[in-house]
């Protein structure tokens, strides 16, 4: 499973379903992007620290962006921000997502609706 940044923030601040989501994933991993958001979202060095802990933690493992990362991302935009307002960062996760043939778990998953190969596992915060 893949975690939206979502899932994590939410699971960081103690939500319950947040936290069975994770629970239940075979495979905890992260795209990169996922992970400067929640770098770039802490509010203090000690916060960075900590959610760093807690991804260590979880077992989360961070995966890279790749070339074809890259490439199928651009054809997500091209294809769908005018319409869907699919954005730089949704689109990057998605496309690692697709890439590595893994699911996506997210609370958004309106965001990722017009990605017909994208397999979602919506959750309720």
């Amino acid at each position: 499973m893949l975690a939206d940044t979502d899932v994590i923030i939410d699971a960081f601040d103690g939500k319950a379903s947040a936290g069975r989501a994770i629970a239940d994933a075979d495979d905890r991993l992260l795209s990169v992007v996922s992970y400067m958001e929640l770098m770039r979202g802490a509010q203090s060095r000690r916060e960075t620290i900590e959610i760093k802990r807690f991804l260590i933690r979880q077992g989360f493992s961070v995966l890279p962006l790749t070339e074809q990362v890259g490439h199928r991302a651009a054809t997500y935009i091209e294809e769908y921000a005018l319409g869907s307002g699919l954005g730089v960062a949704d689109a990057l996760i998605a496309a690692t997502a697709v890439e590595h043939g893994l699911t996506l778990c997210t609370g958004n998953a309106k965001h990722y609706r017009p990605i017909a190969e994208l397999t979602v596992q919506g959750f309720r915060p």
